[in-house]
C-alpha cells in the first residue's frame, strides 16, 4: 500500500513534466525526481525497475507519468542495453518480453513510448505531420554507434520526413560534470578526429566530455530539422535529477532512473 503522504501527493495532482518548445503540439515530457512515491536513496518519481525500488512504487510513478503526458495511454518501454538498436512498437510493452533495444518508434495513437536515464541522454523525436514519434536512450556508447541515426531511419520507414523531425534532448550529464580518461577520448578520435571538439582539457590525463553536444551533433548529421538542447545537468542537481555518476561517487547502494516519454493523442 502507498504511504499516506504518497496518496496525498497523488490527490494533489502528482508531477509536472519538463516540456520542449521544439515538440509543441505533441504529447511529451521529460521528468526528474519530483512528484513520485519512491523512498530512500531513490526517493521521488523513480520509474526504472532496475533500481531495487518497490515495484508498486515504480508502477505508481509510471501511472503518474501517463496521467501527466497522455491520460489513458498504454506504455511501451525497452529493455535498454546501450546499443544502437531500434524497434517499432504498436502495443504496450513493459514486461520481460519488451524489446532489448535503446530506442522505440511508433505511429500508434494512444501509445506512449519512453526510456529511462540516469546521466545518459534521453531524446524525444516527432514528425507531427506524419504522426510518427520516438524515444531514444543515448549514452555515449549508443550515440557513438549510431542509435540516433538508426532511430531517424526507422521513423522514415513509417512515413516521417527527417527534415520535419523535431528532436529534444532531456536532462543529461553536462560537460563540466563528465570527466573521462584519455582512452575514452582516443576511442572517439579513432572513429572521427572531428569529435575532438567535444572534449575539453581537464586534470592531467583526463578530459571533460560534452555528451549532449555530441548527441546534438549526431542529430544534425542525421539531417533532423530541429534540435533543442536545454542544458539540464543531471549530476549537478541532486534535488531535481537522479545521476548514476553522482550516486557512484557518493558510494550509494543504488541510483534512481528518471524518464522521458512521447506519444500521439
Amino acid at each position: 500500500m502507498l504511504p499516506n503522504r504518497s496518496r496525498r501527493a497523488l490527490a494533489d495532482g502528482g508531477t509536472a513534466p519538463i516540456r520542449a518548445a521544439a515538440l509543441e503540439g505533441v504529447a511529451h515530457g521529460f521528468f526528474g525526481r519530483q512528484g513520485g512515491v519512491s523512498t530512500g536513496e531513490v526517493a521521488g518519481l523513480q520509474v526504472g525497475f532496475g533500481a531495487g525500488d518497490d515495484p508498486e512504487f515504480v508502477a505508481e510513478n509510471r501511472r503518474r507519468v501517463i496521467a501527466a503526458v497522455l491520460p489513458g495511454a498504454g506504455l511501451a518501454m525497452p529493455f535498454q542495453v546501450h546499443s544502437p538498436d531500434v524497434a517499432v512498437v504498436s502495443a504496450p510493452a513493459e514486461g520481460d518480453d519488451r524489446p532489448r533495444v535503446d530506442a522505440l518508434v511508433s505511429a500508434t495513437p494512444g501509445l506512449l513510448v519512453g526510456v529511462v536515464t540516469a546521466d545518459c541522454a534521453p531524446v524525444l523525436l516527432a514528425d507531427r505531420q506524419a504522426g510518427v514519434v520516438a524515444a531514444a536512450h543515448a549514452g555515449w556508447r549508443g550515440a557513438k554507434e549510431g542509435v540516433l541515426a538508426n532511430t531517424v531511419a526507422e521513423m522514415e520507414r513509417l512515413g516521417a520526413d527527417r527534415s520535419r523531425i523535431a528532436a529534444a534532448i532531456g536532462p543529461t550529464i553536462a560537460q563540466p560534470s563528465y570527466e573521462v580518461d584519455a582512452g575514452f577520448r582516443d576511442a572517439f578520435l579513432a572513429d572521427d578526429p572531428a569529435t575532438d571538439c567535444f572534449f575539453a582539457s581537464g586534470k592531467p590525463g583526463h578530459f571533460q566530455f560534452d555528451l549532449p553536444g555530441f548527441v546534438a551533433a549526431q542529430l544534425a548529421a542525421a539531417s533532423v530539422g530541429k534540435v533543442e538542447n536545454p542544458g539540464l545537468d543531471t549530476y549537478a542537481d541532486p534535488a531535481r535529477f537522479y545521476s548514476f555518476r553522482r550516486a557512484t561517487q557518493r558510494g550509494e547502494a543504488t541510483y534512481g532512473r528518471q524518464g522521458a516519454f512521447i506519444g500521439l493523442g
